[in-house]
């Protein structure tokens, strides 16, 4: 009998020895998760753990973006094109979708969405800091958008958090816009505004003309609304998943309860764009031209904020409703 307990005491020993084993563990994988941030020239890399996340280039395009942008499993979240011109299955369509960008068709006037000829630019002013640090780090920048003759419309300042969970990473994108030089009209047009053009193979629909053959995407918003029909619905965010080099990957997109007219509607289309847009009521509701400009007076602003989920799995297998109210419940930065 004492030998049969001994046998027992030391089975209980080895089996909290191990639990506390896995507790270690467990505990060294999250505080090794660093996100460093490095200048380079035109743009900033952000890695995690060593590894590259995404790089935010803020020269040689009209406007800042991130890119490219590795989801899980190493995987490419983004579309290649314009970027570079060598990735595969991908159309060439829409040039001025670049990987991840913030920006409107309509300021005073002034396209700031397109590339056409009279299209205005958003130019990088001050890098204001870099932080890198356990799980997190952030950059914040102040930046002006210029008409085509180099005149000022207006400034902003934006903060970009990186986050790593595990398999997941998210970004923060949150902008401030000042009316610094005079009122300032956001147009009522779809043509913006926080927006993503995803891997082809999380497209809707193939388009062979264009050389994307094969596709294997799906999307879904907060209100249950599938597929293509989540185009021009409000909604408190949008999520588009697919297989992905057989891995099942995907991008969900918060608005924030706090941004202008939340829930906002989705320019979110069945080619690969999904963009977050509060202005273009006209386009999405079929109301009248003008229904959904702002202005924002001479000294005034305008913070939107919006979060990018890169995950592993469908929205469920994700908890993109759980993600969501833990983001609606944090105040904006």
């Amino acid at each position: 009998m004492n030998l049969f307990r001994q046998f027992l005491s030391r089975q209980v020993m080895f089996i909290m020895l191990g639990s506390l084993f896995l507790v270690i563990l467990a505990a060294v994988g999250t505080v090794r998760s660093e996100v460093v941030i490095h200048s380079q020239e035109g743009r900033l890399r952000v890695e995690f753990d060593g590894e590259l996340f995404t790089e935010y280039v803020y020269r040689g395009y009209s406007k800042p973006i991130l890119y490219p942008i590795i989801g899980p499993h190493g995987i490419g979240m983004t579309r290649n094109y314009p970027m570079r011109e060598d990735g595969e299955g991908e159309a060439k369509d829409h040039p001025h979708h670049q990987s991840l960008w913030f920006t409107h068709g309509q300021v005073n006037g002034v396209d700031f969405w397109s590339l056409q000829e009279g299209s205005g630019s958003i130019v990088q002013d001050e890098l204001i800091e870099t932080i890198s640090g356990s799980c997190r780090g952030t950059i914040k920048t102040a930046n002006s958008w210029l008409n085509s003759d180099g005149e000022t419309v207006c400034t902003d300042r934006r903060s970009i958090t990186f986050i790593v969970e595990q398999k997941t990473r998210m970004v923060d994108w949150t902008t401030t816009v000042y009316a610094s030089h005079g009122d300032v009209v956001w147009g009522d047009t779809k043509e913006g505004s926080m927006g993503i053009r995803t891997h082809p193979r999380l497209r809707l629909k193939a388009d062979p003309k264009r050389g994307v053959e094969v596709v294997a995407g799906h999307a879904v918003n907060s209100t249950g609304t599938r597929g293509k029909e989540i185009w021009g619905k409000r909604a408190q965010w949008v999520d588009y998943w697919g297989d992905i080099k057989g891995h099942v990957v995907g991008i969900a997109i918060f608005d924030h309860p706090k941004n202008l007219r939340h829930p906002t509607w989705w320019h979110a289309r069945d080619y690969g764009l999904v963009a977050a847009n509060p202005f273009g009521v006209h386009n999405f509701e079929g109301k009248p031209r003008g229904t959904g400009d702002l202005t924002l007076p001479s000294g005034e602003s305008l913070t939107l904020r919006y979060r990018f989920v890169f995950h592993e799995g469908d929205p469920d297998q994700a908890e993109i409703k759980k993600r969501y109210n833990e983001f609606a419940n944090e105040g904006i930065r």
